[in-house]
């Protein structure tokens, strides 16, 4: 394939042909090595390419994710691989923009597109003329839109498995009791437990969800507001999402508190004691010893006009004139139909001008389906083109700024002036939690931590009823606890409707085109996607005051998006009860935890740059300093993989860190090598130092044979005799021969006499020559002690070297003129 985009260079001959194989065979069962514990193949596809970087392998469908694994490489391919949770949408519709220069007649038509809730656009393309497209769309999307919640992978482990310590209720309560600065008790009875200060309470007149179905079972309300009070103010709220405290303060006894839009109708005319009453009862402590009144702000995150409009709908927002010593402010905020929108634009245009494009081409414009963009490419001129990224990319900038300043401001109240915040949106549970989490995170330093965070997103996002279900477009419980599957109906396209009641089952929609698929609804949107992304904007301005890293927030989400784990099942904390998500499914907090072991204090969800110390306090940045700017590590990881890593300081540190900890392990490696040298090098050691000792004794064995030899040769020599010793190397006869030449001195100056000479021949013979009858000896005849009764010896006075017989052949004419004078002996 050229850089063109060109389908005539895939030689699909070289590809492996899937036609002869059989369901069933072995091409499964070699998938077991990159499958995951009780993830199953459904369907496969062979000598699928990848168009986005033109990889070549096995395409498979499993309970759980799009598995893509290289034919060459034999490993598992990140950018085609996606969990069927995280599948936005599927299109089987895909036409690749004709080039004029290129021929279309030998283009393959059996192309497959994915749409990814996390900014990813691939697409397949698969051998042609056989079914092998038509295999993988259609498990997808059966598998894809699961009929009820149990369907999902998180609920294929075994339930004897799951190792929970804490129950996120406990965990909640714990949270609460830190708020108060104090120490929950041992007790593992969470019912049993009580809380209270001055000023607030626990209480758990929800216990039964009797209160408010989306609420957790236990609240944080003013002391002097008494559970009666609460139920009177909850039929005065939207989905009866009254006024709770979140967050408080208790050295200056500023609260931060959620709720729901009150009911106040079009003319914004009803009214409800009980509510008026719990609202002015968040800011009734006074902030000085004068006891002036506390300031408090009711912070609607919507536009005003959209406040009014559902006024229309019994809803509506607070009139100041009704709450005493309060502030009304709107942060024009826009709904989860805009922030939807606006992510689809971004996500298509940075597929467009990526490196890696889902059409194949780098920096090419994009070619799939009915995608909006036709100008030119990145550097081609078009300003038509350049002016439409700068739209779409300040359009999603814009709204998380909005998010980022209305929370700032929140935060900014509450450390400074001490003021109390009441903060809500339509329904309490998107905008709302958006602000309220960040501006938790901005007050507090421990949610700035990997615990304190856990704690935030238990509180805010789980237990005050985020509806995760919904805004990811997967099925929950309905009310009487069967399956509810409303979501997966409905096409993503057309006009939007208002979102409605979380309790009311909406009727499935028409479907689309039968070659689209789509996994969202009219729900769905990237709520937790934006808080994330203002998360990443404060790790920009404040590099040193999150433990965590941007990667650590990228891994949550898309653990979040994958359905894997069973926290961020359902809409509520009543739901996941229902359903025994928490029970029954993996939990994704231990699995983080794990990750994070696996790498010590240098794995890559660590900050490098975390100091505690240094902002100890809370984070209030200044309005402007909240320019954000587009987050790489997410959005740019699919379609340009170096430039989302290249210019972040965390990047490179973690990059450096990598190298570092390669050499390490390098430097671990030599060490443990240079250690194995040194055993052996002591090894040898002790064995030459027994060399070296076995050595000293031979010569010292050798030295005292030698000094023998010497004294026997200087006695020799002391009698007048010259010794010549040579040996024979005759192996038949192996005599050591011992030649003396002996003379008689004539006078003191040792004057020679010629015929004085004599020789004398001792021969030594081996033991094992030596015949065992002395008769057979071949010096018998010769011996002058021998008698008719044969040899006499050992008995008889013949010559003996050691147990050795020697035969002496001598000159006795000599021996008689021998004159051995007595000095050469020693007395006896």
């Amino acid at each position: 394939m050229d850089g063109s985009g060109s389908w005539d260079a895939i030689d699909w001959n070289q590809i492996e042909d899937p036609r002869p194989r059989r369901p069933g065979q072995a091409v499964k069962e070699s998938m077991d090595d990159f499958l995951l514990e009780d993830e199953e193949v459904i369907a496969q596809g062979h000598g699928v390419i990848l168009l986005n970087n033109r990889e070549a392998g096995t395409l498979s469908v499993t309970n759980f994710r799009l598995l893509f694994v290289s034919q060459a490489k034999k490993c598992v391919i990140d950018l085609g691989t996606i969990p069927l949770t995280t599948i936005e949408k599927l299109n089987d519709d895909v036409k690749l923009q004709p080039l004029p220069h290129l021929s279309d007649k030998s283009r393959p038509r059996e192309l497959l597109q994915v749409i990814g809730k996390d900014m990813r656009i691939i697409v397949f393309a698969f051998v042609p003329k056989t079914k092998q497209k038509n295999e993988v769309f259609d498990a997808l999307r059966r598998y894809t839109k699961p009929a009820n919640l149990w369907d999902l992978y998180a609920f294929s482990c075994d339930p004897s498995t799951i190792k929970n310590d804490f129950e996120p209720k406990w965990r909640l309560l714990r949270e609460y009791f830190r708020l108060f600065r104090k120490s929950l008790p041992q007790s593992r009875g969470a019912g049993e437990v009580s809380l209270s200060n001055d000023w607030w309470r626990l209480t758990r007149v929800n216990s039964s969800y009797s209160l408010c179905s989306t609420y957790p079972s236990e609240l944080i309300v003013p002391r002097s507001i008494s559970d009666e009070d609460l139920f009177q103010a909850s039929t005065f709220r939207s989905g009866k999402r009254l006024p709770v405290i979140s967050w408080c303060d208790p050295g200056s006894g500023a609260v931060l508190a959620r709720s729901s839009q009150p009911m106040v109708g079009l003319m914004m005319n009803f009214r409800n004691n009980a509510d008026e009453k719990l609202v002015c009862a968040l800011s009734s402590r006074t902030t000085d010893d004068k006891g002036s009144p506390r300031k408090l702000y009711i912070i609607d995150a919507r536009p005003r006009a959209n406040a009014l409009a559902n006024g229309a709908k019994g809803g509506g927002s607070e009139s100041s004139s009704n709450y005493a010593r309060s502030e009304v402010l709107f942060l024009g905020i826009q709904n989860i139909h805009t922030m939807r929108d606006s992510l689809s634009r971004l996500r298509d245009y940075v597929d467009a001008h990526g490196s890696i494009s889902s059409n194949g081409s780098p920096s090419a414009v994009s070619v799939v389906g009915d995608r909006r963009n036709r100008g030119s490419t990145w550097g081609g001129g078009n300003l038509n083109s350049m002016t439409s990224f700068s739209s779409t990319l300040g359009e999603w900038l814009n709204h998380i700024q909005n998010i980022l300043v209305g929370a700032s401001w929140i935060a900014a109240q509450i450390a400074e002036e001490a003021a109390s915040v009441l903060v809500h949106c339509s329904d309490g549970w998107d905008r709302t939690t958006q602000l309220v989490a960040l501006a938790c995170l901005l007050l507090d330093p421990y949610y700035r931590t990997f615990s304190g965070f856990q704690a935030l997103v238990e509180k805010d996002w789980l237990a005050f009823g985020h509806p995760f279900a919904e805004r990811m477009g997967v099925p929950t419980v309905a009310e009487n606890g069967g399956s509810q599957y409303e979501l997966l109906r409905q096409p993503s396209l057309g006009n939007l409707s208002s979102s409605p009641g979380r309790n009311v089952l909406g009727a499935s929609g028409p479907s689309s085109h039968a070659s689209v698929q789509s996994q969202t609804s009219n729900n769905s949107s990237p709520i937790l996607l934006q808080w994330l992304d203002c998360i990443s904007q404060l790790l920009r301005l404040y590099p040193s005051a999150f433990q965590f890293s941007s990667k650590f927030l990228v891994d949550f989400l898309d653990s979040v998006l994958s359905c894997r784990f069973g926290n961020f099942l359902c809409n509520s904390e009543r739901e996941r009860e229902q359903s025994g998500a928490t029970s029954s499914c993996r939990c994704m907090w231990s699995y983080l935890a794990d990750l994070r072991a696996s790498g010590g204090i240098f794995h890559e969800h660590y900050n490098p740059f975390y100091d505690p110390v240094k902002h100890n306090g809370a984070l209030l940045p200044p309005a402007a300093a909240l320019a954000p700017t587009l987050w790489p590590q997410f959005y740019l990881r699919w379609t340009c993989p170096i430039e989302s890593q290249g210019g972040d300081l965390e990047s490179q540190w973690h990059a450096m860190n990598k190298k570092y900890a390669e050499a390490m392990k390098a430097k671990d490696i030599a060490e443990w090598r240079a250690k194995d040298i040194k055993m052996k090098m002591e090894s040898v050691k002790q064995d030459l130092q027994r060399e070296r000792r076995a050595s000293s004794t031979a010569l010292a064995t050798a030295q005292s044979a030698q000094r023998e030899n010497a004294a026997i040769k200087k006695a020799i020599e002391s009698i007048g005799c010259t010794i010549k010793f040579s040996t024979s190397e005759n192996q038949e006869d192996r005599t050591e021969v011992l030649s003396c030449s002996l003379r008689r001195g004539t006078d003191a100056r040792g004057q020679e006499d010629e015929n004085g000479d004599f020789s004398v021949s001792i021969s030594a013979i081996e033991d094992g020559l030596v015949s065992e009858a002395p008769g057979d000896h071949f010096c018998e005849s010769l011996c002058p002690f021998r008698t008719r009764e044969g040899c006499r010896w050992p008995d008889a006075p013949c010559a003996q070297l050691g147990s050795q017989f020697v035969g002496l052949k001598a000159n006795f004419d000599a021996f008689d003129r021998l004159s051995i004078q007595d000095c050469y002996f020693g007395p006896e």
